[in-house]
């Protein structure tokens, strides 16, 4: 099959989103297409409620972002038995977490950005392609001609013809594909200038920690455990670590997990032991202590006070604990990128069964045998997330690429602010947080201004009609840790989906709207008019995250 289009979005999640809501709001032909079943990403299929900056409910957003968080509170509303003081609440959190101001959950951040796609479907702009996963790229020169896609429903063949190529993937699928120039894993500080990159040369291993999460509800008085998980648990082959469990004679997961300790970390991975990502030292949070910043309330997604019937608190297990950091995911074999899947999964259901059965408790017992895993908040059949929560992206050697040096605190020491960028198009705010690597790196989390996200760092050096919309934007592996969080993928989205729209009626290229400054103004116009934000204001511009 064939089809065309003006605009194709390779991938559903909030920047592929984000660009489709934009570009056919200006009336053009979209093609949004997604290799899972499910449209949002971080926020949907990952189940990763979204890190926001503290100013999110007033500023620093897309009004389209805004709308997004608006739906979701106003379906809670509608379709929940809440209390009146939680029905009144401006801000309702419906988790009540701490780490988000708006923790909800994935079934209800996927309802509400369908809502928001529908009026676009019906007026014939936009398709959406469930389950097509990109398989080649055919290019004239230096500009993508189409894309060829499997249907992983079928097997079918499907080619897209597009004037524009978007890539909102969660890893920049599209890059390889096209033979776009990028980057992955760690660069060298010889190479970016940047304090806290490598030493020494380049390492495209040196990948953050993927998490495959998991919806826990709790459940006092009952037994929800599950079975100890085993290599047969998945009915998959055997993940690259089973030479690490071969050598320490432990051939199965949970015995594996049960005694391993990484060199950098405070414990064995099953305990409640992690690191303060600030400074690396030991901590440990309780699972329940109401008057604390438990682990429980820290990504609670259902807070059961807020309903007016007997309703369980559920939280989102996105904890150090489960992090995966053994084996890279981005550029190997195909084979051992399935393993490393397969082994976070496995983290996760040895976790969750340690928590279940081994966890010390504040009484001298062990186990919590009232944690239920929740398939049908999960909207899976067993209750881990739809996919792996994927911090990194293989990143395009683009037109201009942000530094730790225009946003990090530490690294503008003459500065009171972040760099400013006069082709900006959009804003975002949040700290450098990357999480262990694939190399043995531990935490790097450091504090940033709020920033600008410039234009240059969505338009590849070479191939014409590609931009990042999303994650693969040209970051570097340090400033990544502050780009790659929801909000800000959005906004990048966004901007990419305005600027192909733009691109396609003045019959101009990306890099020709960043070069004039007439096209520059022009398109910055627009993007102020459909509510994006391209300054932080004075008061905040100085304010440290």
């Amino acid at each position: 099959m064939e089809m065309d289009c003006d605009v194709l979005v390779v991938g559903g999640g909030c920047g592929g989103v984000a660009a489709a809501l934009a570009a056919t709001h200006l009336g053009a032909r979209v093609v949004l297409t997604e290799s899972t079943r499910w449209l949002g990403g971080q926020l949907t299929a990952q189940a990763v409620p979204p890190d926001e900056h503290p100013w999110v409910e007033t500023t620093g957003t897309t009004a389209r972002y805004r709308r997004l968080r608006d739906e979701v509170r106003d379906r809670y509303r509608r379709t929940r038995r809440l209390t009146n003081r939680a029905r009144r609440d401006p801000y309702l959190n419906p988790g009540q977490a701490w780490v988000s101001a708006l923790s909800a959950e994935p079934l209800e951040f996927r309802a509400a950005i369908e809502d928001l796609l529908q009026p676009a479907r019906q007026r014939g702009l936009l398709t959406v392609l469930l389950e097509h996963r990109p398989e080649d790229a055919d290019l004239d020169s230096d500009r993508i001609r189409s894309l060829a896609f499997t249907d992983l429903a079928t097997g079918d063949s499907m080619i897209i013809t597009a004037r524009s190529v978007l890539d909102a993937t969660e890893e920049g699928d599209v890059l390889p594909l096209a033979g776009c120039e990028h980057v992955v894993g760690a660069e060298s500080a010889a190479t970016t200038g940047e304090p806290h990159a490598l030493d020494g040369p380049a390492d495209p291993t040196d990948q953050q920690a993927i998490t495959w999460c998991a919806a826990l509800e709790w459940r006092p008085g009952e037994d929800h455990t599950i079975d100890r998980p085993t290599s047969g648990a998945l009915n998959r082959s055997q993940p690259t670590p089973a030479a690490l469990r071969r050598a320490q004679g432990t051939p199965e997961p949970y015995a594996f997990w049960h005694d391993y300790r990484a060199g950098f970390w405070p414990g064995p991975q099953l305990g409640w032991a992690t690191q303060e990502p600030e400074t690396g030292a030991a901590m440990s949070r309780p699972l329940f202590d109401p008057g604390e910043r438990d682990l429980w309330s820290f990504r609670r997604i259902r807070f059961g006070g807020h309903y007016t019937d007997d309703v369980s608190d559920v939280t989102l297990v996105n904890w150090p604990q489960i992090d995966y950091w053994l084996t890279p995911l981005i550029g190997v074999e195909p084979a051992d990128r399935e393993a490393t899947l397969v082994a976070a999964r496995e983290l996760t259901l040895c976790f969750v069964h340690w928590l279940q059965t081994e966890a010390p408790r504040p009484d001298g017992g062990v186990g919590y045998p009232g944690l239920r895993l929740c398939p049908e908040v999960a909207g899976t059949s067993d209750g881990l997330a739809a996919q792996a929560y994927v911090r990194e992206s293989r990143r395009i050697a683009a037109e201009f690429t942000v530094l730790e040096t225009h946003v990090g605190v530490e690294a503008r020491p003459d500065a009171d602010r972040a760099a400013g960028f006069g082709d900006s198009v959009g804003v975002g705010c949040y700290r450098i947080d990357l999480h262990p690597s694939a190399a043995g790196r531990g935490y790097l989390d450091i504090p940033t201004y709020p920033f600008e996200i410039p234009l240059g760092a969505l338009i590849p050096r070479r191939i014409e009609n590609l931009l990042a919309a999303g994650k693969c934007v040209g970051a570097t592996h340090i400033t990544n840790g502050c780009f790659r969080l929801q909000p800000v993928e959005w906004s990048i989205g966004e901007a990419a989906g305005t600027l192909a729209a733009f691109c396609a009626q003045r019959a101009v290229r990306a890099s020709q709207v960043r070069s004039s400054p007439g096209l520059l103004a022009d398109f910055q116009r627009l993007l102020e008019s459909t509510g994006v934000q391209l300054r932080w204001p004075d008061q905040l511009r100085v304010q440290v995250r």
